[in-house]
């Protein structure tokens, strides 16, 4: 191991022709041909250097004068209405200088989707008369150090009217089902005008009345947090000719300062984001939760201000993947071939939708998998219920679907006691297949992949699916 990336991380000083031949390697090839191809090659990353000497900076790095630090006071509750909220015993711990509420707030929701046409906006930043999951913020404490704010935190006091939770999304959807989200008015999300995002290609009732064999299983999978080595978190510093400096750890320098604009109402121009290093993010670092509130509070205090999570905050409150429950229905005839495709996905956003109806929507156009199918029918419900809003995670929106999807395949090839890989190559979709969103395939390739991942694993192939291409149909 040791070997082979000494020639990645080299600490021994260079000269700069060695610069000079990785950036030719990087830019133009190995070949020297012009045509950028790195593949097979050992190319330095841009960060490498900095990351294994120590001198990547962090926000956390930044300890600007002056330094103050943020902590939220956050519901005990899954779902209750806030009837009184006590400040007295905070206000008075030693060091604490201001306590934000929703009022200190000038657009007091999140707008992760505001800025590509999706509405409505349904987060507040702080709570205003409700907490929707466990962990919810009610208000933000400032101090003169970590210590006095997390005292302040612990000792707002406030008063709640239990409300019933819900927590699986079919239970959500149910006439009767507790209400979670009242800036939708009810538990899902509507896609132009319907109660989930859908697909209807060919005739998929066909093609069960004259398929062979019918399968169908349900899958489901948990939330599954991101658990990044370096909680999410910012800096944010005030400059003398009254714009706010932000060093974060987003992973969306632009997306954060955007949205963080449009929330302190202030012009764009007003903000500076100083990121772009990210300490583990996989998704979970796009949300825009503490910007906002660290701005609000160094314009308060005048002074820079610090707000991070600890360990537990980034478990339980930072967004993880999506919980999903997905039932797959299939049309197979005889010798393999899937004629009809029948999904159901409930998509568990948590208690506001954040990202979750574009990945539900991701997920739709991802059916049904890299396959022809010729009748396919897919409802895809985007569902609130009292847990932590879900958000984005590698993929989000297609990691699980490809999960179900393809464990559907094996349990389909299991029970006609077909090749698994022979059933995927009978199947997969070719250069031109129109897909069920329609849209035409391109650049498939999934034919030769299985073709070669067969060879190298000595998977033996009969020679008519060798044969078989992403190009042509041949072989079918």
């Amino acid at each position: 191991m040791t070997d082979r990336l000494a020639p990645t991380y080299r600490l021994a000083p260079i000269d700069t022709s060695t610069f000079a031949d990785e950036r030719a390697a990087a830019g133009t090839g190995v070949d020297g041909g012009g045509d950028f191809t790195v593949i097979g090659s050992v190319v330095q990353r841009s960060d490498a250097r900095g990351h294994v000497t120590g001198r990547t900076e962090f926000f956390e790095d930044v300890a600007p004068a002056r330094l103050a630090h943020l902590k939220m006071h956050r519901s005990d509750r899954h779902h209750a209405r806030i009837l009184d909220v006590d400040l007295s015993e905070a206000l008075a711990v030693p060091g604490v200088l201001r306590i934000l509420t929703h009022a200190d707030i000038p657009n007091n929701l999140y707008t992760p989707l505001k800025l590509i046409g999706v509405g409505p906006d349904d987060e507040p930043i702080l709570a205003v008369d409700k907490v929707r999951y466990l962990g919810e913020p009610i208000c933000a404490v400032v101090a003169e150090t970590e210590a006095a704010a997390l005292e302040g935190a612990a000792r707002v006091r406030v008063a709640y009217e239990d409300l019933p939770p819900v927590f699986d999304v079919e239970e959500a959807l149910k006439e009767g089902a507790p209400l979670v989200n009242e800036y939708h008015g009810q538990n899902h999300f509507i896609y132009e005008g319907h109660h989930c995002r859908r697909i209807r290609f060919g005739d998929v009732e066909a093609a069960f009345a004259r398929a062979d064999h019918v399968f169908e299983w349900r899958y489901q999978s948990a939330p599954i947090e991101q658990a990044p080595a370096e909680t999410t978190g910012c800096v944010v510093v005030p400059q003398a000719d009254g714009r706010l400096r932000i060093h974060s750890d987003t992973q969306a320098c632009f997306f954060t300062l955007d949205n963080t604009a449009l929330i302190l109402e202030t012009p764009f121009n007003k903000l500076r984001i100083v990121g772009g290093t990210v300490g583990g993010g996989f998704g979970g670092k796009v949300d825009v939760v503490v910007e906002p509130v660290a701005c609000v509070a160094a314009m308060a205090t005048d002074r820079p201000v610090k707000f991070v999570y600890d360990r537990a905050e980034e478990m339980q409150v930072s967004s993880p993947r999506a919980a999903e429950r997905i039932y797959i229905k299939d049309a197979v005839m005889a010798d393999g071939r899937i004629i009809g495709r029948k999904v159901t996905l409930y998509v568990d956003a948590g208690a506001y939708a954040r990202h979750t109806p574009y990945g539900t929507t991701k997920a739709a156009a991802h059916l049904p998998g890299p396959y022809s199918i010729p009748n396919v029918w897919a409802d895809c419900h985007c569902v609130f219920t009292n847990r932590t809003p879900s958000s984005a995670m590698r993929g989000f929106g297609v990691t699980i679907a490809d999960f179900a999807l393809e464990s559907q395949m094996d349990r389909i090839a299991r029970a006609l006691d077909l090749d698994p890989l022979r059933l995927r190559l009978l199947n997969a979709y070719r250069d031109g297949d129109l897909k069920a969103h329609r849209k035409v395939a391109e650049g498939t390739a999934l034919v030769e992949v299985i073709q070669k991942a067969a060879e190298m694993a000595g998977h033996e192939l009969p020679e008519a699916y060798r044969r078989m291409s992403s190009t042509t149909r041949e072989g079918l």
